[in-house]
């Protein structure tokens, strides 16, 4: 079996939610040890990482371990970064065996051609805005000058504050139409080239859209916990986590 997870922003709300959430994902990675062949992190699963070159944030230390372990026993674990952990560095991969993406990825798996994105820069032509604030935030350039610039202390604190504000963006009662960028985005870029199933997350809100093209959303751990398993047969599902 193949997993797709996303949006489980570990590390946001109060203790008591940090831990319940964070104990929801780590019974999920056991749950799913015993048939699990790949595992797709498909971004924002930390709600804030920033990575020096000797420091990383603190915390999260169960489940890194317990990615770790499902690697060491021959999981393929690949993560593509979203715009609440794009942050990242080499510590992910030499630690945990995680295999890193900081852009949208075409998989095959199960003989089945997938476009895996994050979702949080695509389709963003019409609003300039988001795409400056983009392309400040992934610049490594204002990356490197920060990581020499400011105390790790004071940008974890900045971080957290600005990753707060991000997620609360997402309204609890939005409707599925808060993912037509991305359907628009699939259904032009499949018409283009073959793609059996496009996976995203980023929106916060759960559907499995069949359009022109099939596309898959994954929501929030907060919320609605979910994720994606898809067979060596073929066979896709979006399933709700409980």
């Amino acid at each position: 079996m193949h997993y797709f997870v996303s949006d489980v922003h570990l590390g946001s709300g109060n203790k008591a939610e940090q831990r319940r959430v964070e104990s929801l994902f780590l019974d999920f990675l056991s749950k799913i040890e015993a048939d699990a062949e790949s595992l797709f992190l498909v971004g924002d699963i930390f709600d804030f990482w920033f990575e020096y070159k000797e420091v990383v944030p603190k915390g999260f230390v169960r489940v890194l371990g317990r990615l770790a372990e499902l690697s060491d026993k021959g999981v393929r674990i690949v993560m593509l970064t979203g715009n609440h952990d794009m942050w990242v560095g080499d510590y992910l991969t030499e630690e945990c065996g995680i295999e890193l993406y900081t852009s949208p990825q075409r998989f095959n798996v199960a003989g089945k051609e997938l476009f895996v994105a994050h979702g949080d820069n695509m389709n963003i032509k019409g609003n300039p805005i988001l795409r400056l604030m983009n392309s400040m935030f992934r610049s490594k350039r204002l990356r490197k000058c920060a990581s020499w610039l400011i105390h790790p202390n004071h940008f974890v604190r900045f971080g957290k504050w600005w990753s707060s504000r991000s997620r609360k963006s997402h309204s609890t009662t939005q409707s599925i139409n808060v993912l037509q960028p991305l359907i628009d985005f699939a259904t032009e870029f499949g018409r283009e080239q073959h793609i059996d199933h496009f996976i995203f997350g980023h929106m916060h809100y759960a559907a499995d859209i069949t359009s022109e093209q099939h596309t898959l959303f994954m929501g929030d751990w907060h919320t609605q916990p979910n994720y994606i398993a898809l067979d060596n047969n073929g066979r896709i599902e979006l399933k709700h986590y409980k």
